[in-house]
């Protein structure tokens, strides 16, 4: 760690201990967790800060380089921002501010003040990047102009919602509204497209509206692309009388580390329990084939649950398989 940051943060952690004039000697036990502490809160924020800044400028390309030239809109408060834009002439960049305000105080109540703070400062930064950057217009194809204006545009939203923030608030209000009411976040964001569409087919034209469906699929794809992960990665859980060498195989052939749960099972009228290993591991999609080959080779009897694991921190999954 660099010395200067190292000794801001024990400065820091002195005063978080109470000790503001430093003078009372403060131990090494107590110091060093909330040093590691501010060390990991520093690093996670300045990470942060940075995907909300990629995140502004992709949102920003895809708006001036693709929708806004044409005349297109999208889903969301950006759509709201784009349609009115349209329609008056106030400039974008005060739209995406005015439009997305009253979700960004409906934010500081529904989730938290620090969440809807980041998303001030992430949408006012949005605005600032529309009205003074000069993005150049890539195309006029209309299919381009949708597919990747939305893909830029579901980029930025994706890469603000890793930063821990929004630019687009729809979100917000969707969660309210499924609080209250008996729909999930999707069916409220399906609503309020629908509706948004609608205006856009009546105001502009249904050709423009078509095409803002195809561009807020694009977005709606991208976003989960990037917060969940563009790696699929599959947990498998396996139920075998062979489960050591199931095990010994995923170490060996797979070169994949696993974790072993003693279970019991429960079979039969009687309830016939016994005890037995039951092995979990994570691979990826182009390793689930050659795993269930092996399972297979050992036992074909074998119990095997498997489902998505959108992403994943830790472990041995994102390092290379292990040698032999």
């Amino acid at each position: 760690m660099n010395p200067f940051l190292s000794k801001l943060l024990i400065d820091i952690a002195r005063k978080r201990l109470g000790d503001k004039e430093a003078k009372k000697p403060v131990s090494k036990r107590e110091i060093v967790p909330l040093v590691r502490n501010l060390y990991v809160e520093l690093t996670h924020t300045v990470k942060e800060y940075i995907f909300i800044i990629i995140g502004v400028f992709a949102a920003g390309f895809g708006l001036k380089g693709f929708l806004l030239p044409n005349q297109f809109i999208d889903g969301g408060a950006t759509g709201i921002s784009l349609l009115l834009e349209n329609i008056t002439s106030i400039e974008l960049s005060l739209l995406l501010v005015f439009v997305n305000l009253p979700f960004l105080i409906l934010a500081s109540k529904t989730i938290n003040l620090k969440f809807a703070l980041r998303s001030v400062v992430a949408i006012a930064f949005l605005a600032f990047v529309v009205h003074y950057v000069d993005y150049p217009i890539i195309t006029e194809d209309k299919l381009l102009i949708a597919v990747f204006g939305g893909f830029f545009l579901g980029l930025g939203i994706g890469m603000s919602i890793r930063g821990g923030s929004v630019i687009d608030g729809t979100e917000i209000l969707a969660v309210y509204l499924s609080r209250k009411l008996s729909l999930t976040i999707g069916d409220v964001l399906l609503i309020i497209n629908i509706i948004i569409f609608s205006f856009g087919a009546y105001i502009l034209s249904m050709e423009i509206a078509l095409y803002a469906i195809l561009t807020y699929l694009s977005a709606a794809k991208t976003v989960d692309f990037v917060v969940d992960g563009v790696e699929e990665y599959i947990g498998v859980t396996i139920i075998s009388e062979q489960h050591e060498a199931i095990r010994t195989m995923i170490i060996e052939k797979l070169g994949r580390a696993c974790t072993i749960y003693a279970g019991k099972g429960g079979f039969g009228s009687r309830g016939k329990s016994y005890d037995k290993d039951i092995i979990y591991t994570v691979v990826t999609r182009l390793e689930l084939a050659k795993l269930q080959t092996e399972i297979d080779k050992i036992d074909r009897k074998a119990f095997i649950i498997m489902g998505i694991v959108k992403d994943l921190k830790g472990g041995m999954i994102k390092r290379k398989p292990l040698k032999n």
